[in-house]
């Protein structure tokens, strides 16, 4: 058994390591099985990949894949940010088609920022602008933050169609009718989705910003790979935000969003003022409590400890430091430049009870009581919180239908990053999802194959990890030996002490209990086996005291040799309860008491017992 769960536990440790392998394999095949432009080779991490620019299938209002490497149809700012020092005003930031620089597919080129600490500005102008009326808007774009990401931002604007948008001319506050996109500083990780709600009755654009999503950003700003921004805007006054396709945020135009799209019908009148009268004490000073007699308010709060006395030893005029008396003044020390030179101090060494003046320590002062105040009590003339009046708001409206935004007509990216080498890539601007889907597919898709396919494995992950900290070598080391001693102690065959048997033991000198027909059984197989061994003078005697027995049987005395084999019974009855010499001398004695009569068969009775 011991065998058969050894074989079970190897079994089991081989399962687990061929389901390894076997995962690792698998996300080769599924990679290489969606994907028909894509051929991995065997034992590399690289992949020969046929890549395919995407196309639009469908009504689009922009597409860009940067494939052709030109920024053709892209505008590079040349404004200046107001209100910010000269040096830093400027949007000098540099552009670039790069590749992604790991995992990247050949041929597939992006928009890539390039400088730190600098403001980009870039934008293109729309095939056509998009109108809100009763076309859902979907807009879609890929970020990866190739070097992490300390402080900046990946978000894109929504131009608006204004009579005064020049796109050399663009800049922080240039008119947009929507923001979109990931930022990160400090330790804040965001997605925006703030958009600019006209006021029907001022005409003032005011920023409405998508309540934050509920989920963890932080991964997609650290892991380093390609991710896939989604906006999608319905006609019904909905949203949704979807990062690498999934559902991260999405609610109501009218609900979820701060401030409000519609303001309050009623508001505080600013004429309003609170009374001087107007008491909101909730309590107030009991006005008729006295302070007690005995109240001391002049009692310290703590005072000295007149049960502890100065130790024994205790120096009053020593210092707690002297200089140090081994101390030597540098040979290269000059008074004129360094000044005096002092010795180090250091600890007094007689000091060992303690020096310099002796203070009791200091106990609370049990008859401390402190200032004395009143208690608080209920305010009869409590008023409440007072509150101004409320009137109607002037500017109020409702508008039931926020989708209706102002139209744009150009995307642009006007950003300022601490971190170089962000990647965007496969812009789309239409209002079908199944569209914006299956532009997806044939380019963010195909990175995140590419990726996956040449993501490090779990023990690779865990051996980069311990070689950057190498105090998680212990960790792994506990982590896996615990179980293997584990697997081992219960797995391992245990060994099994035999148990010898001496030679010299034998099972007649134990004296166990037998039933009396065992042992005329066994009388009678020693006879058959003297009969053997005896030489042939006993076999005539035995003969001839056969013959005598036989013819004393036919003489009727057969009583008598059933007598003696029952005396000899008994006997070795009595010698099985006793070691096996006794039994021996017990059985010669009730032979040799026996009444035959025959010296032969009385002989070869003896030699019977005797070899028992």
């Amino acid at each position: 058994m011991h065998f058969q769960g050894f074989g079970l536990c190897l079994g089991l440790l081989f399962t687990s390591l061929n389901a390894e392998f076997m995962d690792d394999s698998v996300e080769v095949e599924d990679f290489s099985e969606h994907s028909e432009e894509i051929d991995v080779n065997e034992g590399e991490h690289s992949s020969e990949i046929k890549y395919k620019t995407p196309q639009p299938k469908g009504e689009v209002y922009f597409t860009e894949t940067f494939d052709s490497g030109k920024l053709a149809g892209w505008v590079l700012s040349k404004a200046k940010k107001d209100d910010v020092d000269a040096e830093i005003s400027i949007y000098d930031g540099r552009w670039e088609i790069e590749e992604l620089k790991e995992h990247g597919v050949p041929g597939d080129r992006g928009l890539v920022l390039k400088s730190r600490a600098k403001h980009h500005a870039i934008s293109a102008v729309l095939a056509k602008p998009f109108i809100f009326a009763d076309k859902p808007l979907i807009v879609q774009y890929e970020v990866n933050f190739q070097d992490g990401i300390d402080c900046g931002g990946a978000y894109i604007k929504l131009l608006a169609d204004t009579d005064d948008l020049i796109l050399e001319n663009f800049y922080d506050k240039t008119s947009y009718t929507i923001m979109f996109g990931p930022d990160k500083c400090g330790e804040d990780y965001k997605l925006h989705f703030i958009f600019r709600h006209k006021h029907p009755k001022t005409g003032v654009l005011e920023e409405k910003h998508a309540k934050p999503p509920d989920v963890d950003l932080k991964k997609f700003f650290t892991d380093r790979k390609t991710h896939l921004y989604t906006l999608v805007m319905n006609p019904d006054d909905t949203f949704e935000v979807l990062v690498d396709q999934i559902v991260v945020n999405k609610g109501s135009l009218l609900e979820d969003v701060a401030p409000p799209i519609n303001p309050p019908r009623e508001i505080d009148d600013p004429m309003d003022m609170k009374p001087e009268e107007w008491d909101e004490r909730v309590k107030i000073p009991d006005p008729s409590a006295v302070k007690p007699e005995d109240w001391d308010e002049n009692e310290p709060a703590q005072i000295e400890d007149v049960n502890v006395v100065k130790p024994d030893g205790w120096l009053d005029n020593e210092p707690k430091f002297i200089p140090d008396p081994q101390a030597v003044k540098p040979e290269d020390w000059n008074e004129d430049m360094d000044g005096e030179w002092e010795a180090p101090h250091i600890a007094n060494p007689a000091c060992r009870i303690g020096c310099g003046e002796w203070k009791p320590p200091m106990i609370d002062n049990p008859k401390y009581k402190g200032i004395w105040r009143p208690p608080m009590i209920d305010n009869p003339d409590y008023q409440g919180i007072w509150s101004p009046r409320k009137i109607p708001n002037p500017d109020y409206f409702e508008d039931v239908h926020p989708f209706l935004l102002t139209s744009f007509r150009a995307i642009g990216l006007e950003l300022w990053s601490m971190t170089s080498d962000i990647y965007f890539d496969n812009f789309i601007i239409c209002s079908e999802k199944e569209i914006a889907d299956r532009w997806a597919a044939d380019g963010w898709g195909l990175k995140i194959m590419v990726e996956n396919a040449n993501e490090p494995t779990v023990f690779k992950q865990l051996i980069t990890a311990a070689e950057e900290r190498p105090w998680l070598w212990i960790i792994y080391l506990a982590t896996v030996g615990l179980p293997a001693a584990l697997i081992a102690s219960f797995c391992w065959p245990r060994k099994v002490k035999k148990k010898y048997v001496d030679a010299e033991y034998k099972k007649t000198d134990i004296c166990k209990p037998q039933t009396k027909g065992a042992l005329e059984q066994e009388v009678k197989e020693e006879k058959e086996k003297v009969a053997l061994e005896k030489p042939a003078d006993v076999e005539e005697e035995k003969k001839q005291s056969d013959s005598e027995v036989l013819e004393k049987e036919d003489e009727g005395e057969p009583e008598e040799k059933s007598e003696e084999e029952i005396e000899i019974i008994e006997g070795r009855e009595e010698g099985n309860k006793s070691n096996k010499s006794g039994s021996e001398d017990e059985m010669k004695e009730a032979d040799e008491g026996t009444g035959s009569g025959d010296g032969p068969t009385k002989s070869i009775r003896k030699r019977r017992v005797r070899k028992d």
